[in-house]
């Protein structure tokens, strides 16, 4: 009762002050624009809207450039007209993955329709970038305030952020070293990367749980309704706060975002594991484990190109998601899904579809992967010489990485053949179109992808702004005699003006610095596209 009667009192009251309806927060909402379904109905949920206003006013409170709309009143509407003018989201994607975009970028002042819509475009293009799903989500949406749309964006961005340090495979130093103290007993460190966060997050809670010696618990939802778990991870991870309430110990922590008492009574799932991400986050609480006999050269992190691929996957709404790129599809069911995208017929009857028996798990998850080769040899007429389903069920990361840069540079160059009526495209066409579109504007070209030249940005630059004249401001742009710092910043400049414009780019500032031709025939493919829609 003491921890109920904690989580109820009138601090957090103040703190969380909103309006719930009878029908438990849920509100319906008028259909939306025709990108995204129009005339069908949507909901969402009030208390959902609470804890992203409170996350946000407290992520940007000393932000200078969002002063014209926080903090905003959580009790009100003010969140779906925040975002109109692109601002609050450019920030809140920076805020989750640093550097994402350059905020040279972002229009800040004087603000037109014109001006708004290219900090929309940069901030939808850039969400994309980070593996938000947004096919579905236009900046007519935005500008209009589409609650449903604006939350569940708003939702996959402060996610991505909160679970940036909790995947093994993207952790370096004391923190990934300290989350091997959740290893169990005959588990290995490649059985503890297959977790998704979510996985890994109850891991963590049942670890301090155990230290606390009390019950486990399977989820965060009915699980936690009765604040016991809570009560007893807070005090794990600050040892000081037995005789205190939650809402006091949280408060010293600093870690009472998401959460109110009616969202652990309801066992909000979402509002649940984004407070525990946040309290993992900031409190881990775990001790370098002693004795470990694990060899830490053989563990690889994560590359670029890694995650490029599995954010170019995420963001065309590949189910499940991918939080490990070679885990996650060793069974192909995600690449069956990349090759509908490119219009590669798929036979499902085919198709193994979890749940797996335990009893021949792997040979189903095999003859899938088997599938996938043979579909990419046959079908998709891919250069796949040596690859076998074998390699993608066992993660081997060159050979899957071959077939995954050929899905992604199909799907790239299909939008350009529908823009071009099925004119078939290839690299000398995009070469062709960058170095026309150059010349006519009077700029310098490129005789290719691995051309030099490319490792100052200027020429990706030069095309953005043949693209649409007077987008660049070259008085940004340091032009002779560039050191590596000066690159990456053209490089960063350049990148977020293509998203900017409207181009979608998955390819990263480092790409165009150390000029791989592969992300960099991305670029000016995307930015070819942009160019031929002419809008």
């Amino acid at each position: 009762t003491k921890v109920v009667h904690g989580l109820k009192s009138t601090e957090v009251a103040k703190t969380f002050k909103k309006a719930i309806n009878k029908k438990e927060g849920i509100y319906a909402v008028a259909g939306t624009s025709e990108q995204s379904s129009s005339g069908t109905q949507h909901s969402y949920s009030e208390e959902e809207k609470v804890a992203f206003v409170n996350w946000v006013n407290k992520a940007l409170e000393k932000d200078p450039d969002c002063k014209h709309v926080l903090p905003m009143d959580p009790t009100t509407n003010d969140l779906f007209t925040a975002v109109g003018d692109g601002i609050v989201l450019c920030k809140m994607i920076n805020q989750s993955v640093p550097d994402t975009i350059d905020e040279r970028t972002i229009n800040k002042k004087k603000l037109t329709p014109f001006t708004i819509q290219e900090n929309l475009n940069l901030a939808l293009n850039s969400a994309s970038a980070i593996g938000c799903h947004v096919v579905n989500i236009g900046a007519e949406d935005l500008k209009e305030g589409r609650q449903h749309l604006v939350l569940g964006l708003l939702w996959q961005v402060i996610k991505i952020g909160l679970f940036a340090d909790i995947e093994i495979s993207r952790n370096e130093g004391c923190l990934y070293i300290s989350l091997i103290a959740l290893l169990r007993d005959g588990e290995s460190l490649e059985d503890l990367m297959k977790l998704s966060p979510e996985e890994l997050l109850l891991r963590w809670a049942n670890y301090h749980l155990e230290e606390a010696g009390c019950s486990k618990i399977n989820n965060f939802s009915s699980d936690i309704k009765d604040s016991k778990a809570y009560y007893n991870i807070l005090n794990q991870v600050a040892p000081k706060g037995d005789e205190e309430g939650i809402p006091p110990i949280a408060d010293r922590l600093g870690c009472r975002q998401f959460v109110t008492a009616t969202d652990v009574v309801r066992g909000n799932p979402k509002l649940n594991l984004a407070y525990i991400a946040n309290l993992f986050n900031k409190y881990p609480a775990l001790k370098k484990p002693e004795n470990q006999d694990i060899d830490w050269s053989s563990i690889e992190g994560e590359t670029r190109e890694e995650r490029t691929f599995r954010n170019w996957m995420n963001s065309l709404g590949v189910n499940p998601r991918v939080n490990h790129l070679y885990v996650d599809i060793d069974d192909a069911l995600v690449i069956f899904q990349l090759y509908e995208k490119i219009n590669v017929p798929v036979d499902w009857d085919r198709v193994n579809k979890p749940p797996y028996s335990k009893l021949g798990s792997n040979m189903k998850k095999l003859e899938n992967c088997n599938y996938a080769v043979e579909l990419g040899k046959k079908e998709a007429k891919f250069s796949l010489v040596g690859i076998a389903g074998q390699d993608l069920n066992e993660g081997n990361r060159k050979l899957t990485q071959a077939l995954l840069w050929q899905l992604m540079r199909r799907y790239t160059l299909n939008i350009l053949e529908e823009l071009g009526d099925g004119q078939k495209v290839n690299d000398d066409t995009i070469v062709t179109w960058v170095n026309d579109t150059l010349t006519q504007a009077g700029k310098g070209t490129i005789s290719g992808f691995k051309d030099g030249s490319i490792a100052t940005s200027m020429p990706v630059l030069d095309l953005i702004d043949a693209i649409q004249p007077g987008s660049i401001r070259y008085d940004l742009i340091k032009v002779e005699d560039l050191t590596e710092e000066e690159k990456l910043n053209n490089a960063k400049y350049a990148i977020s003006m293509a998203r900017k414009i409207g181009a979608r780019v998955y390819a990263l500032p480092e790409d165009l610095v150390e000029v791989k031709p592969k992300m960099v025939m991305t670029v000016f493919a995307c930015l070819m596209a942009r160019g031929m829609k002419r809008v």
